[in-house]
């Protein structure tokens, strides 16, 4: 008994926590989504109103699915990108030890800076006015590839996908690598002995034996890319475009939300963010619930 509540006394305050800065908000979003608001007051009982205006009111009902498509475009990117490259960089963390430490923090530090500084960070190197990769084209004498890679938008999206990648890069590596170390050498030698070249190994041992790190590092990068705003916002502005931009070629879930809540939802800008918030919570959820059982009965 007193064992148990030493237990509960130790997870009382992260209990807290996690309450107010997660569980409150979340069932206070679902309670003000269900009303109407004038502003911060609130008025009526709106029951569906507000879940069904985002899909019936102007510009919402036209801003809403081509940025649903943006935020899965978004999310595959940045997935083949951070799993294709987060396993190169984790072998090679194993293959080469000399330059572990260099690799792992080269990839490590972009994952533990801010969003915002990130976004504005590229977007300096990113400007057609004076932004390095632009000046070192010209100066290469491959001027006709410069272009306002954040203004264009061919580029744009493709450009955000990439930058977010790199940011967290970071994780995929750190987790691929502590998931390379705990694999069993015995797997491995078995197969040598038995003729397989080191090709055969990694994609017939190695990468199998990888499939439910490569299944955390997915369905953690859905959950992101579901949230992602920051980033957007910092590279293209809240409005999912440059002045002379890409006209919402990186409009993002996140954007619209923002959007909505602080500058077009109008009078009843609570009800209508927060029914956006319940639906981008219950779609993020489900789909990371399902692809978590997927995943591990493909794995056990």
């Amino acid at each position: 008994m007193v064992q148990a509540v030493k237990r509960l006394l130790f997870l009382l305050p992260a209990f807290v926590l996690y309450t107010v800065f997660m569980v409150y908000p979340l069932l206070s979003a679902l309670a003000d989504s269900f009303w109407t608001w004038e502003g911060t007051a609130r008025r009526g009982f709106a029951g569906a109103g507000n879940f069904t205006g985002l899909f019936t009111t102007f510009p919402l009902n036209r801003q809403l699915e081509p940025a649903f498509w943006h935020t899965v475009v978004f999310f595959l990117g940045t997935m083949v990108v951070q799993n294709t490259f987060g396993l190169l960089v984790a072998v090679l963390l194993v293959e080469l030890p000399a330059a572990r430490r260099f690799l792992r923090t080269v990839y490590t530090i972009p994952y533990l800076i801010g969003g915002l500084v990130v976004g504005y960070l590229w977007s300096l190197l990113l400007s057609p006015a004076f932004g390095p990769l632009n000046a070192g084209l010209h100066a290469a004498g491959l001027g006709s590839l410069a272009r306002p890679w954040l203004g264009d938008p061919a580029t744009a999206l493709p450009v955000v996908i990439l930058v977010n990648a790199w940011q967290y890069l970071g994780f995929p590596v750190l987790l691929f690598g502590a998931a390379l170390a705990g694999l069993p050498p015995e797997y491995g030698e078995a197969a040598r002995v038995d003729g397989a070249g080191a090709r055969q190994r990694f994609f017939r041992v190695t990468l199998p034996l990888l499939l439910p790190s490569i299944g955390v590092v997915t369905i953690l990068t859905f959950i992101g890319s579901m949230n992602t705003f920051e980033l957007v916002y910092s590279l293209e502005g809240a409005q999912g475009n440059q002045p002379t931009g890409p006209g919402g070629a990186t409009d993002v879930l996140g954007l619209i939300f923002y959007r909505v809540a602080f500058q077009e939802g109008g009078s009843n800008a609570i009800g209508l963010s927060s029914a956006l918030a319940v639906l981008l919570f219950v779609f993020t959820f489900g789909v990371a619930v399902v692809a978590n059982g997927l995943i591990r009965r493909r794995t056990t």
